[in-house]
């Protein structure tokens, strides 16, 4: 079990952008996370990683606080040293302990990893850095907004390949700005609101989660479309 008590974070003292998140999450499952911007997403995942010191609260996983050593982080924006190639982008990062099948992996991925990164398509990015992520072989992974850029064959297989991490035993935690994505492979999806898991649903329920986002987004846009249209 995955389980965060009252975290809080800010960036100065007039403000918590993390206003005691509550959270826990069942291991061995897909659990994604959404909200309108400024919710407070990526400053979740990023005190997960440690990134950011929270001001209190803590994580734990199994009952002992959550190590950087147990997390494999792919963020929505990834750094590439220039003239660096794929197969030596990829060698920065430790196997952990399994036979990584890099030719495999590669075939599958349709990576050209002799190729400079600065050649890549965004998509290619994106899928290198999740090679990257899935080779340490870590027991929670957090994936923030892992279809971005993906062409539909892609985002098939990363679909796929989320469902079998689940399989293995994985904890993923998976941020979308597509709600379909999630809705896809999550067994559940968590809502935050003003910095604060709103509440949490189901597969069963995704549907009333989906209703619940759309209502709140008409809301605010509709004066501001009479306005302009």
């Amino acid at each position: 079990m995955l389980t965060i008590e009252n975290l809080k974070v800010g960036y100065d003292k007039e403000k918590d952008v993390l206003k005691g998140i509550c959270l826990s999450m069942e291991t061995g499952k897909i659990h994604g996370l959404v909200g309108l911007n400024g919710a407070g997403k990526t400053t979740l995942l990023n005190a997960l990683y440690s990134f950011i010191r929270p001001q209190s609260g803590t994580i734990l996983y199994d009952g002992s606080l959550l190590k950087r050593k147990e997390i494999g982080y792919l963020e929505s924006e990834n750094y590439f040293y220039p003239y660096m190639t794929g197969n030596e982008y990829l060698n920065l990062f430790p196997s952990g302990g399994t036979n990584f099948d890099t030719e495999s992996w590669q075939k599958l991925l349709s990576l050209p990893l002799g190729e400079i990164t600065e050649n890549y398509s965004t998509g290619m990015r994106k899928k290198l850095a999740l090679l990257a992520v899935l080779k340490m072989n870590k027991p929670i992974l957090i994936l923030d907004e892992p279809y971005n850029g993906l062409d539909l064959e892609s985002a098939h297989l990363l679909t796929l390949i989320l469902s079998r991490l689940r399989e293995n035993g994985k904890t993923v935690f998976v941020t979308s700005h597509i709600y379909e994505t999630l809705t896809t492979v999550c067994d559940y999806i968590h809502y935050m609101k003003d910095g604060i898991i709103a509440s949490s649903y189901p597969k069963e329920r995704f549907g009333e989660l989906q209703e619940i986002l759309r209502t709140t987004v008409k809301q605010r846009a509709d004066g501001a479309i009479e306005q302009l249209l």
